[in-house]
Formats: structure tokens, C-alpha cells, sequence
């Protein structure tokens, strides 16, 4: 990867190249960029918006070592809410367990946003990603 690379691609430029030489398809982060970037937020910056979305990239190890998603969405600071994922507190198993780093160049232009707003776009994140091929998908409920 060269340093003109998708922001994707310049991000994941200081994980060690174990990371990178499992991720089966270099499209992959490119079309959850493009789904991301395809929704707005009508709410974002008004009075009383301070819930976001957020996504984490989750990596399973054992076996083929598939990569995936996590949607969720919080009222907290998304790194917090990573935290207390990863600490077992009111927390996804998978991200507990496979959660590997919040990915907040994905929703960055959506937050923050209305509480209902960001009920909506979780679950239109989540069936972005579906529907654009994105194997492995949680949350979005």
C-alpha cells in the first residue's frame, strides 16, 4: 500500500503486516467506506444531538481468520463505549471477543446526531454492509 492510497489504506499503514496479509479482499474496507459515505444525517449538529454511531472492526484469528463489522450506536463518546464493550460492560460478545479498533473515519460525517436518528442509521449501516457483501455484520439492531 503506497501513501496515496484510499484513507483506508493510509490508516491501516502502522498495523502489523500479520493484520494486513490476512484481509481477504482489498475492497473490502473500500465498500463499507462507500456505504457509510452514502448516509446522511439530518439531525447532525442540533440542539440536543449528542448520540452517535459507531463501527469496530472485529478480527477472528482461529481459522480462516475472518475480519467483520460491528454497528452500534451510544450517547457516550464511541471510544468509551469501545472501552466498556472490551470490559465486558453491557457489551457485544463479539466485539468483547473480536473487537480489534473503532473505525470513526467510516461515521465521523454522521455524528452527532438525535437519539431516533441514530437508531435509524445503525440498523442502515448494518444492512449496507449486508448488502454490499460484507461476509460477517453484527449489531444494527
Amino acid at each position: 500500500m503506497s501513501a496515496t492510497g484510499s484513507y483506508a489504506e493510509r490508516l491501516l499503514l502502522g498495523w502489523p503486516s500479520r493484520f494486513l496479509a490476512e484481509m481477504n479482499s482489498p475492497d473490502w474496507m473500500k465498500k463499507a467506506e462507500r456505504v457509510a459515505r452514502a448516509l446522511h444525517a439530518t439531525t447532525a449538529g442540533e440542539r440536543r444531538a449528542y448520540h452517535s454511531v459507531y463501527v469496530v472492526l472485529l478480527h477472528d484469528p482461529s481459522g480462516i481468520g475472518r475480519w467483520g463489522l460491528y454497528v452500534g450506536q451510544t450517547s457516550r463518546d464511541p471510544d468509551l463505549r469501545f472501552d466498556q464493550h472490551k470490559a465486558g460492560h453491557k457489551a457485544s460478545r463479539a466485539v468483547r471477543r473480536f473487537g480489534v479498533r473503532l473505525l470513526p473515519y467510516l461515521v465521523d460525517h454522521l455524528n452527532p446526531m438525535r437519539n431516533w436518528e441514530s437508531l435509524d442509521l445503525e440498523a442502515a449501516l448494518a444492512d449496507g454492509f449486508r448488502n454490499a457483501g460484507i461476509q460477517w455484520v453484527e449489531g444494527g439492531h
